[in-house]
């Protein structure tokens, strides 16, 4: 069983040089064990040098993020407590119930799924019918959606990736997704975008990642996101929802977490006003007050 509720998250700090007075404090041996998705990966850094007082550097050495739906499994297991996630393929989900692990879920911030081609590609905008005819199969050349007469090379994720999740459910939703082969599913989101950017050197390609990521953590050059319906991607359109392909990002325990616990306090000290501005200046979207 899952609780949703409301929350706001932490993000970086000290790259900010802001103070919170209810930040709570650790020492590194103390601090629970956070796991996540990719792209939460600067937030789980930012968090533990503001509560633990360590660098940058020790940061990236003491955390490790598994990955969206792997880093679900942690928690039912117990290899992790607390985690700044994107949604998980339902399966994860499902595991957590069969072993009557009940979790708490709160959004923290909010992405989106972005769809990328090269920059040379002239095509500046998809409708959501034409999004999904591309991976559906049934649009098979650039020429059909206003761009040059060439074969459209479609990059997909691999299943359990929180981007191929947020793909299904917010493009595809009933519309079955064509085939893709191994060579087409990159299990990493950077080398997604890399193949993207230099497909033999051509301007077929196209892939999708989520707008955090894209944007902020691995921009390329040589890569262009899609507006869709006529709506690029910002931190703008997404918090309100103008652009079409919005998720929300959770912080999740399980919820017979103890109260004072370090992984129970840190959970709920996401959950503060004081976070609401630290989000939105470390880049990630802002939550709108409820």
């Amino acid at each position: 069983m899952i609780k949703r509720c409301c929350a706001i998250f932490v993000s970086a700090l000290l790259l900010f040089g802001c103070a919170l007075a209810e930040a709570p404090h650790y020492s590194p041996e103390d601090y629970p064990r956070v796991d996540g998705s990719t792209a939460t990966l600067p937030l789980s850094y930012a968090l533990m040098q503001q509560v633990c007082g360590v660098s940058e550097e020790e940061a990236k050495i003491a955390i490790t993020h598994t990955k969206t739906t792997e880093s679900f499994y942690a928690l039912v297991d117990g290899a992790a407590d607390l985690l700044l996630v994107y949604a998980p393929e339902a399966s994860a989900l499902e595991y957590a119930e069969d072993r009557g692990e009940e979790l708490l879920m709160q959004p923290i911030t909010r992405d989106a799924l972005v769809f990328l081609v090269n920059a040379d590609n002239p095509v500046t905008s998809l409708s959501q019918e034409e999004a999904v005819g591309i991976y559906s199969g049934e649009i098979t050349n650039w020429s059909e959606v206003g761009g040059e007469d060439r074969p459209i090379v479609a990059y997909q994720r691999v299943e359990d990736s929180g981007s191929q999740v947020m793909m299904r459910a917010q493009v595809m939703k009933d519309v079955e997704m064509m085939d893709a082969p191994t060579e087409l599913r990159p299990s990493e989101m950077g080398e997604l975008i890399d193949r993207v950017a230099s497909y033999k050197n051509t301007a077929n390609a196209i892939g999708y990642s989520v707008y955090y990521y894209a944007h902020n953590m691995y921009a390329q050059d040589g890569v262009r996101l899609l507006a869709i319906d006529g709506v690029s991607p910002s931190n703008e359109t997404i918090a309100s929802g103008e652009y079409p392909y919005c998720q929300d990002v959770y912080a999740v325990i399980r919820a017979d977490e103890p109260e004072d616990s370090p992984a129970r306090i840190l959970f709920n000290y996401l959950q503060t006003e004081e976070c609401r501005d630290l989000i939105e200046a470390a880049g990630y979207v802002r939550l709108a007050e409820e």
